[in-house]
């Protein structure tokens, strides 16, 4: 019988005269039950209007008293209990043992020993309802359960994590589906939050994972990238304790959400990528923030548009770029830095120094001292390098710009048969051919010594000679071949006379 069922019965028995009959077809139960507690009345003094104030224990007690035995048991010392049952690998029985081996005579029973004890526990295990007001705070978490879908091309199966963020006035759920819990799928999921949610709040709250809390503790240390993540979006972030889910009941609650109205719907269909799993949760996503809630009026939905949405922090008009910190390297001699297998240049004067890199989808931007020193667009070739010319030295610069086009445009300064010559030197090679830029180096220094004019009248001797090397231009300009006039040289027109000289005569007449 129920406590109220029981007053409504000692009124009618202490107020009126009716017979049992009547007084139990009013309060609903039995006559006999009249007629027992009738005879309990029967000998008590109580007034109506005392027993009216006593509390529903006392007056329990009063009109059904326990009979008192004889034996009286141990009471155990349950906050010591309870506090060494917070312990790992503690056991209630283990403790019950050590209580009952001190004296076994007073002492309870194993079954008793475990009802107590678990009364004890719901006396101190209490929550404290928190209130959040609008836009304040939102909880983000993975959901335990996964979404399987197949890979058409392969055949293989995957398993896709379930990203649930919950804010705290509205309790509006967001869920999408990633490849991993890794940095950056967790960052693009706070990406598509804040958009689907059209603001930003003035905290999020995580979990402990990697992803978000590179050190938890007392004082935990947030991830480099997550933490600018929440400087470009003006949001702080504040950690949920380690192995305390109270911290974040919303997002557990989301979860459970999530888990009982999309995921197990979706893991009973046939999904084929990450993509489509994300377009079957956008549907049944809007469907769960509309559901109406149980103990008040409205929904998710509408209690955002209506109290939430206006007091959301406007979204920043420069998109975030998601990448992953690389911290402290030490910039080479050749003012180079490796990131990911691949080499990158910065400047040479910051060689020996120490630089932080930030490995975006497209990019990469190094560092120093908090300023950007450089940009790359991203390579994923193993072992290969990418240099900005601006970085080099100014004589890196030159050697560096060594190459066919470099000298032929230096050549034609001079003359077609230099042009012609350095031309000579790439045959069957590469435009940057090492071979190549050297011996153009050592004509250019050939040019600088004997002038241009020289150099150029030794171009076209070697041309001629059908010798275009460095070393035929080198030598017919120390033996100063191309200094010699052609047209000057004396050019015998007949032969001189002497008298052994016979004649054509001599020949007409036979030789006689």
């Amino acid at each position: 019988m129920s406590i109220q069922r029981l007053r409504q019965l000692i009124r009618l028995l202490l107020s009126t005269n009716y017979s049992n009959r009547r007084i139990a077809q009013l309060a609903g139960i039995s006559p006999n039950t009249v007629r027992t507690y009738r005879n309990k009345l029967r000998g008590s003094t109580c007034e109506l209007a005392d027993l009216a104030l006593l509390t529903d224990n006392k007056l329990v007690s009063r009109l059904s008293p326990k009979i008192p035995t004889d034996s009286v048991k141990r009471q155990p010392d349950w906050p010591h209990i309870h506090h060494l049952m917070q312990a790992k690998h503690q056991t209630l029985i283990q403790l019950w043992e050590e209580y009952r081996s001190l004296r076994p005579e007073d002492a309870y029973c194993y079954s008793q020993f475990t009802h107590y004890y678990r009364e004890y526990v719901k006396c101190i295990d209490i929550s404290m309802r928190q209130y959040y007001a609008p836009g304040e705070v939102c909880f983000v978490d993975f959901a335990g359960k996964r979404i399987p879908w197949t890979d058409p091309q392969t055949g293989e199966t995957h398993l896709a994590e379930i990203f649930v963020g919950v804010l705290g006035y509205s309790q509006l759920v967001f869920a999408m589906a990633l490849r991993s819990q890794k940095l950056e799928d967790w960052l693009e999921a706070h990406q598509k939050m804040f958009a689907y949610f059209n603001g930003v709040p003035q905290l999020v709250v995580p979990d402990n994972l990697k992803s978000a809390i590179t050190k938890p503790g007392t004082f935990p240390e947030v991830n480099h990238s997550y933490q600018e993540l929440a400087e470009h979006y003006g949001v702080v972030i504040d950690p949920a304790r380690v192995r305390q889910p109270q911290d974040k009941s919303l997002a557990e609650i989301g979860v459970l959400l999530v888990t009982r109205w999309i995921t197990v719907i979706l893991r009973r269909r046939s999904l084929f990528s990450i993509a489509e799993i994300n377009q079957a949760i956008a549907e049944l996503l809007e469907q769960l923030n509309r559901r109406p809630f149980k103990r008040y009026e409205g929904n998710r939905r509408e209690r955002f548009e209506g109290h939430e949405k206006s007091t959301l922090a406007a979204l920043p008009t420069k998109p975030f770029d998601i990448g992953r910190w690389i911290h402290q390297q030490k910039v080479n001699r050749d003012y180079h830095i490796y990131v990911l297998g691949h080499a990158y240049s910065v400047p040479y004067e910051l060689t020996g120094q120490y630089v932080d890199s930030k490995v975006c989808q497209s990019k990469v931007e190094i560092y120093f001292q908090h300023k950007l020193v450089a940009m790359h667009m991203r390579s994923f070739v193993q072992g290969g390098a990418t240099t900005e010319n601006s970085h080099r030295p100014k004589s890196h610069q030159d050697y560096a710009a060594q190459s066919k086009t470099h000298f032929m445009t230096w050549a034609a300064t001079i003359g077609e048969f230099t042009s012609a010559l350095v031309s000579a030197q790439f045959i069957n090679s590469p435009e940057y051919s090492l071979q190549g830029c050297k011996a153009c180096s050592q004509l250019q220094k050939l040019a600088r010594q004997y002038g241009n004019g020289r150099f150029e009248r030794a171009c076209q001797c070697a041309s001629e000679i059908q010798s275009q090397t460095v070393s035929s231009v080198r030598s017919i300009l120390q033996c100063r071949l191309d200094e010699l006039d052609k047209k000057a040289c004396p050019i015998q027109t007949q032969l001189p006379f002497h008298h052994n000289v016979r004649g054509a005569e001599y020949y007409v007449n036979g030789g006689q």
